[in-house]
């Protein structure tokens, strides 16, 4: 796996996507959660391999099933989007909350905005609240523009413009252009 994610990277040998599947591929067949989320990292994005959703979703189930929260993550966004499998947000709720219950942001923000727009869950402004609200605080930007937003609509949370700047300013910060 460490050897995929040197030719992934150009780490002491050229830059070469085709090595880099090669040895993802050998400590995936291995088992190894990491190297499983790789591999389907590539696979998503037609990396060193042809482009096939199917086989990124396999691989990032291998991944997750193991309890790795960012193939979860890849993996909610897979059936969020209908990517390799038909769409289902129930199912992208389930490895989403997988995700955020571990700590990641991303799953955090995207669980948030699936309470936020009623999909796969009913409609929970305050709950879309407490998991943009997680994500804002680790300084994902999205999630502090969607923070700012709640309260600038005050959905989930008190309305209060200064408390929505705060979040905004923060996320504009970083370069979000929304913020």
């Amino acid at each position: 796996s460490n050897l995929g994610l040197m030719y992934d990277q150009g780490l002491g040998v050229p830059q070469d996507d085709k090595e880099a599947v090669k040895w993802w591929k050998l400590s995936a067949e291995q088992g190894f959660a990491k190297a499983q989320y790789n591999l389907g990292g590539m696979y998503s994005i037609g990396r060193g391999v042809p482009q096939d959703y199917k086989e990124a979703v396999r691989l990032y189930r291998l991944s997750a099933e193991q309890g790795l929260a960012q193939a979860q993550f890849n993996l909610g966004n897979k059936y969020a989007k209908g990517d390799g499998v038909p769409q289902d947000y129930k199912e992208a709720i389930k490895w989403y909350r997988l995700s955020a219950e571990q700590g990641n942001a991303k799953g955090q923000v995207n669980l948030g905005a699936m309470y936020d727009e009623g999909k796969g869950v009913e409609q929970d402004y305050k709950e879309a609240v407490k998991w943009y609200r997680l994500a804002a605080e680790q300084g994902l930007a999205i999630a502090q523009t969607n923070l700012g937003t709640s309260y600038t609509q005050g959905q989930g949370v008190p309305q209060d413009y200064k408390e929505a700047v705060k979040w905004y300013r923060l996320a504009a910060e970083q370069g979000n252009a929304k913020a």
